[in-house]
């Protein structure tokens, strides 16, 4: 892992090698070196920019969000290195800061739909609801087809407990992508609210079937806890041990999970067969 001073080191002294130690003849009195031309420089901010990207991916926010802005000073009129520091600011928990970004970014070029994308999160995590819904909507209409801004907008319907529109966002992914597995997921929590059980416990099989994740698991064993109580209490048992964090209300309730979903999780989790695992939960949650 490279740490933020190390990597500033490594840049400045590439930049500084570059830039000055292939200047022209000084002059006895007054230093002469050639100015990076704006050529070099937007080659430079791309190339830091694909640094901060990694940097993000792997999750050294700080980092990335530094060499983010080194990269948009070299070259400033680039939109994709104004969505990426918007990407890193939202990171840092910079949501003002993003949107800035985001404004400076369409100035630029207003057709670019990963800032209403970018934009659009950024209200759903300030639970501007209707805002988010206006910057999907725009991104949505530049790029119809793109799952993760459907499965946001498709979120902020299950929020406001609009099953039926959430579904039709829903479906429209797996129409798309038909593994997209967390819309399958979230229409199971969307027909276990409406007591449809056995549509619910289908779709939490079948993202299961897709990728073996704690939070279907969890919710097909509470969906199996009147007609199969012994499958129901392994599948707990498993999803609790692959993601102790489901054991809390609070980030179940993160995920989107409805009322009659989180009662029934609650009443299965005072069963005698789950006291140790619900115990060893939370001590290794978060």
């Amino acid at each position: 892992m490279f740490k933020k001073l190390l990597i500033f080191k490594i840049l400045f002294l590439q930049f500084i090698g570059l830039n000055f130690f292939n200047a022209q003849k000084t002059n006895a009195f007054i230093p002469y070196y050639d100015l990076p031309s704006k050529k070099f420089l937007k080659k430079n901010g791309s190339e830091i920019g694909k640094s901060a990207y990694q940097l993000l991916y792997f999750g050294q926010f700080k980092e990335g969000l530094a060499l983010a802005k080194l990269a948009i000073s070299l070259n400033p009129i680039d939109v994709n290195l104004w969505v990426l520091l918007a990407e890193a600011q939202v990171n840092n928990k910079l949501f003002d800061d993003a949107l800035v970004s985001i404004e400076k970014g369409k100035l630029l070029n207003p057709l670019v739909s990963e800032l209403y994308f970018a934009e659009g999160a950024i209200y759903i995590n300030q639970n501007k609801k209707q805002k988010a819904k206006r910057s999907l909507k725009q991104g949505l209409r530049i790029q119809p087809d793109n799952i993760n801004a459907l499965f946001q907008y498709g979120n902020i319907f299950l929020m406001e407990k609009n099953y039926e529109k959430a579904l039709s966002k829903y479906n429209k992914i797996n129409e798309i992508k038909a593994n997209f597995w967390q819309a399958i997921n979230n229409k199971g929590l969307i027909y276990f609210e409406r007591d449809e059980i056995l549509l619910a416990i289908n779709n939490f099989t079948q993202a299961i079937e897709i990728e073996n994740n704690a939070e279907s698991m969890l919710a097909l064993g509470v969906s199996l806890k009147e007609s199969n109580k012994k499958k129901s209490i392994l599948l707990v048992k498993e999803a609790l041990q692959k993601n102790p964090n489901y054991v809390s209300f609070e980030f179940r309730e993160e995920q989107l999970w409805g009322e009659k979903l989180q009662k029934a999780t609650e009443e299965l989790f005072k069963s005698k067969e789950l006291k140790q695992d619900i115990s060893i939960a939370n001590l290794y949650k978060n």
